[in-house]
């Protein structure tokens, strides 16, 4: 009876014991979740900021392709206007009239 009171209280102590370790494994695990999440916060803030200026920069690009665009559509009809010699007036559309 008194011995059989001990043996319980020797496997509770031990059940307490690993029921500590696992505690303090799960803290430690807990605290390199967040490390890693705290990380993976600023890696997707950077890439965020990265992919904004590529968009930017793609954009920039774009309106600079137009403009060369535009200007040798003009000179090719100020090309015209002169060896035609008759004048060529464009829409609010961009086409011919």
């Amino acid at each position: 009876s008194s011995r059989q009171a001990l043996e319980q209280a020797r496997v509770a102590v031990e059940e307490l014991d690993d029921m500590k370790a696992v505690v303090k494994q799960l803290e430690q695990d807990n605290v390199e979740l967040r490390r890693q999440a705290r990380h993976t916060e600023k890696e997707q803030r950077n890439l965020c900021s990265r992919a904004e200026g590529l968009q930017e920069e793609r954009l920039l690009a774009e309106g600079q392709g137009l403009r060369e665009q535009i200007q040798a559509q003009a000179a090719r009809m100020a090309s015209l206007e002169v060896s035609g010699g008759t004048a060529a007036t464009v829409d609010s559309a961009g086409g011919c009239v």
